[in-house]
């Protein structure tokens, strides 16, 4: 994995006269050379609208374009590539599916279910819906170690639960949920499943025929891709349910004063012009994820994050949310330090050339769930390696000790 560094040009780079060490990839991931080679000769040599034109430059890109959904079926397993949707994004791809499915197939009385450790992307768009269709919002608990309470969630799925959203992997905790479980729970009560896969997608091999899920939804720029890009899988007898969450061009069969028909799925949910280069950027990094192997990918998050929790653990003061142990977490670790806000902790970091995020995490409901404000959170991807994880630990402790000697002066 050592040798992966030198496809990341971002990485050589110095950080307030340090090397910079980058530990925010569930945030954003960086980029590898190859994928902004592809976006470069894409703009150089094919750029031009797809599906549209008849000439060989719009025929290259479209076929381009087209093999990237090719690409996302492999990738994740769908059974059909029309399955495959492109969006912006994960966000993008959640309020499609409240504003559309939600809206159409929900009522008064119907119930969603979500759980504490939910992006606020993953619960801001079913508090609209619930509000729209008169529907309530049910969350599953946590236990103490951060994990989903499988019991609790068993009691809040009945008959009237019509949408379980979960997430695959929480942002913060670096919990992985027992998807295919709780999407065989949701079906028993005649609920779907939707899944947010923005943190599990990137660092572990997804099967959403083997999960069973319904809905399953993803970004590109977390997986080495670019930024505005992103997926929305369905199973098609879902998506032919759907109507659109846009109308414009691209999308229309035919259209007269009154009225429209629209295309078949997918297209039909991808109007106006797409992210081309966003898509085929994609392509690139699934192309790259694919040639290292998902497997191995997750095996080294799996040796850094346990080396990081080992070396935590030893440190006093250090409180970490979530599992205490790697064995059902991938390459994000949320911690405080005694005495040190998380905001100064970073921004000592940063100091230090360490790049690491510090706040909320876009998750206000898991933090008040946690009694805290803000958390520090390192993540992990395939670039990292011990030796940054040592210099992270070596870090902690000189801003450890400046602290300490800073608040003597006031005893």
């Amino acid at each position: 994995m050592k040798t992966i560094r030198y496809d990341f040009p971002i990485l050589n780079q110095k950080i307030n006269g340090q090397q910079m060490i980058y530990l925010d990839s569930a945030a954003t991931s960086q980029k590898p050379q190859v994928m902004m080679d592809v976006l470069v000769n894409y703009y150089q040599n094919n750029n031009s609208n797809v599906h549209r034109g008849i000439y060989e430059l719009s025929q290259r890109a479209t076929e381009q374009y087209e093999q990237v959904r090719d690409k996302v079926q492999m990738f994740i397993h769908a059974k059909k590539r029309t399955e495959i949707l492109f969006t912006r994004g994960t966000t993008e791809s959640l309020n499609w599916l409240a504003s559309t499915y939600g809206v159409d197939q929900l009522k008064p009385g119907d119930e969603i279910l979500l759980s504490y450790m939910e992006h606020h992307s993953n619960i801001v768009p079913w508090q609209q819906l619930a509000q729209r269709v008169g529907a309530s919002l049910k969350y599953i608990a946590l236990n103490n170690d951060g994990t989903l309470n499988l019991t609790d969630a068993k009691q809040k799925m009945t008959n009237k639960t019509k949408i379980v959203a979960l997430t695959h992997v929480s942002n913060v905790l670096g919990v992985v949920n027992p998807i295919k479980l709780l999407a065989q729970m949701a079906h028993e009560h005649g609920a779907i499943m939707i899944v947010d896969g923005a943190q599990s997608v990137p660092h572990m091999a997804v099967d959403v025929q083997d999960m069973a899920v319904d809905f399953l939804v993803f970004s590109g720029h977390k997986m080495l891709g670019p930024t505005g890009i992103g997926v929305l899988y369905g199973k098609s007898e879902l998506l032919e349910k759907m109507t659109p969450a846009q109308y414009g061009g691209e999308m229309i069969e035919r259209v007269n004063l009154q009225e429209a028909t629209f295309q078949p799925i997918p297209w039909r949910f991808e109007a106006g012009t797409p992210n081309i280069a966003g898509a085929i950027g994609l392509g690139a990094a699934i192309d790259y994820l694919t040639h290292i192997g998902m497997a191995d990918v997750t095996k080294h998050e799996h040796e850094l994050v346990g080396y990081a929790l080992s070396q935590l653990n030893k440190m006093p003061g250090i409180t970490i949310y979530g599992p205490q142990n790697s064995e059902h977490h991938t390459g994000v670790i949320a911690f405080n330090m005694a005495g040190v806000h998380a905001h100064d902790l970073a921004t000592a970091l940063d100091q230090l050339g360490i790049e690491v995020r510090a706040g909320h995490h876009c998750a206000q409901p898991l933090m008040n769930y946690l009694g805290v404000a803000a958390t520090v959170r390192v993540s992990f991807y395939l670039y990292n390696t011990r030796e940054e994880i040592d210099r992270l630990i070596d870090a902690l402790k000189k801003i450890k000790e400046y602290f300490n000697r800073e608040f003597a002066q006031f005893r």
